[in-house]
């Protein structure tokens, strides 16, 4: 790291570690669960494990905390891989809990024999009443005073799968008066009788994440065990086992404060409900605050790293506005997506004065300034926005078309509405218009200005496309809760677009302009079937709010 870069509070310990010659290697983990898909929240932990590797020179390990099979699949590992893959960063090892399981269970026999563990049967509901509240101390389990060898055979015959799911655990004697509730004997091991993704049947007992976790980090050599705040009362549990179970390496926990976005929910929990529940289509769902959502959407990684690295790390818990996030996003794209027209509500304009037959191709940027373009076709027939036609202009600050106004279509002529076309019904079904041939765009006399410029796409050429515009997925109730937001998706089948977009792949981003970023769907789009997701909007409040 370079001596004048600013570093947050964890790169600080990491750093003096290092100075002082605690550490001689920074090594760091990403831990998932495999229960489910990532979502935002988990894109900053990733950012900080991977990025304090990299920063420091050290490595980060992925590590797939599997050790409840109950819960488990390998289409989440799968999933996970591609998430982090996508951000841009590569692990040192990938490593599992299940790897670990042997050590594991020789710790807990280890404890058994120190008098620091014991099988207990009391069932669920008696352990939670002993286990006391904030304000009044556990009591001791009837079972708490069993030797040592009445432990270890009866361990031993939970792992010989004698016992039936939940009628015994084993718990790590500790305090049951500790004011830290997880200190008050801990659950260290039940039984679970569900075959494992990578174990099969061997194990019928398994770990529970606060016996494991330390005891991974240890096996891998990890300095520095980077997690959320609601870690931090579980900090003297990680390194009670590390010490108990006399762990050569000796890793450390720091905590951070979780992401948490206004109009977002991360829990793995709610968000799998709302795909069972088929609020969305799936964990992709473009609306969806997952990893594998926000791609198919449209975001790019490299401004969700730079979202992370804006916020910053602290432990302050804090809520950040998604529009910032938004804001990062469209700084990306505006710098990189190509800008095309589309027509999202099409209506038909025909430009009277304009020669039958006749075709031309316009030149039409690719950036804003850059030297790449690409050509436009150009013909008495297109299409313009329904809301860029009024047939009765309401007031001064109305710059678009009207019956007798003038306006420059983007990339080509300036036009005057003469009339309107109705259909039965009253509706406007077609807007007529002449041109003057002689404020072609780039030409010599395209000096005349009007006020207003509208975007098109020819009519004969003109791509048939399903655009959706994508709000946010959860709404702010009274309460300040989150709920679902029954307007969060609205489908429009009738958009087309300029033909340049033929060529384009699946998962490419435009700027269809004066509408806003989006992004070819990589699921739905087809031979035939064309699919475009809003990634986010012209529109930057965030920025407006930053210049205050």
């Amino acid at each position: 790291m370079a001596e004048n870069e600013s570093k947050n509070f964890i790169e600080e310990i990491v750093g003096r570690d290092l100075a002082d010659g605690k550490v001689d290697r920074v090594v760091t983990r990403f831990p998932p669960e495999p229960n489910g898909y990532l979502h935002l929240g988990h894109a900053k932990s990733i950012c900080l494990n991977f990025g304090l590797a990299e920063k420091f020179g050290g490595k980060c390990n992925l590590r797939f905390d599997d050790t409840n099979p109950a819960r488990e699949d390998v289409e989440y590992i799968n999933a996970i891989k591609r998430d982090i893959e996508w951000l841009g960063f590569e692990w040192a090892a990938e490593a599992y809990g299940s790897d670990y399981f042997g050590f594991m269970y020789e710790c807990a026999e280890r404890l058994i024999e120190k008098g620091l563990a014991y099988v207990d049967d009391l069932t669920p509901e008696e352990m939670r009443a002993y286990r006391g509240t904030l304000t009044e101390p556990g009591r001791e389990s009837p079972y708490r005073g069993r030797t040592p060898e009445e432990n270890m055979d009866l361990f031993r015959r939970m792992k010989a799968g004698e016992f039936e799911d939940g009628t015994k655990v084993l718990r790590a004697k500790i305090d049951m008066s500790s004011p830290n509730l997880n200190m008050r004997d801990p659950a260290i091991y039940r039984i679970v009788k569900a075959p494992h993704h990578r174990t099969g049947e061997k194990w019928v007992i398994y770990p529970m994440y606060d016996f494991a976790h330390p005891l991974e980090d240890a096996c891998e050599g990890v300095t520095h065990s980077v997690c959320t705040m609601e870690f931090e009362d579980h900090r003297p549990l990680y390194d009670w086992f590390i010490e108990n179970c006399e762990c050569k390496n000796v890793p450390h926990q720091y905590e951070f404060a979780r992401l948490n976005l206004t109009h977002t929910v991360m829990s793995k929990r709610y968000l799998k409900k709302l795909v069972d529940d088929g609020v969305v289509s799936g964990w992709d769902d473009p609306r969806m605050p997952t990893l594998s959502g926000v791609r198919r959407r449209g975001y790019t990684p490299a401004a969700i790293r730079d979202f992370c690295e804006r916020i910053g790390v602290a432990k302050a818990v804090s809520e950040v506005d998604v529009r910032l996030l938004e804001h990062c996003v469209r700084e990306d794209l505006n710098a990189h997506a190509p800008r095309v027209m589309g027509v999202l509500r099409p209506l038909k304009l025909t430009i009277e004065n304009y020669p039958e037959g006749k075709t031309e191709l316009l030149a039409a940027e690719d950036l804003p300034g850059g030297e790449s373009t690409h050509e436009v076709p150009f013909s008495k027939h297109l299409f313009i926005e329904q809301d860029d036609f009024l047939e009765v202009k309401p007031n001064n600050k109305y710059f678009r078309l009207y019956v007798g106004g003038e306006v420059r279509l983007k990339n080509a002529y300036i036009i005057k509405c003469e009339r309107v076309v109705k259909d039965a019904d009253g509706s406007i079904a077609e807007v007529v218009c002449t041109y003057d041939e002689t404020t072609k765009s780039g030409g010599e006399n395209s000096g005349r200005k009007v006020k207003g410029t509208l975007h098109w796409v020819e009519r004969d050429t003109a791509v048939k496309a399903q655009v959706r515009l994508l709000d946010y997925l959860f709404t702010e109730s009274a309460d300040g809760t989150c709920v679902a937001n029954p307007d969060s998706l609205t489908v429009l089948d009738g958009a087309v677009i300029e033909p340049h977009i033929r060529t384009a792949e699946k998962g490419s981003r435009f700027q269809f302009m004066r509408q806003g970023y989006f992004c070819i769907d990589t699921k739905d789009t087809a031979d035939g079937k064309l699919v475009f997701n809003q990634i986010v909007s012209l529109k930057d409040s965030f920025a407006k709010t930053m210049k205050k």
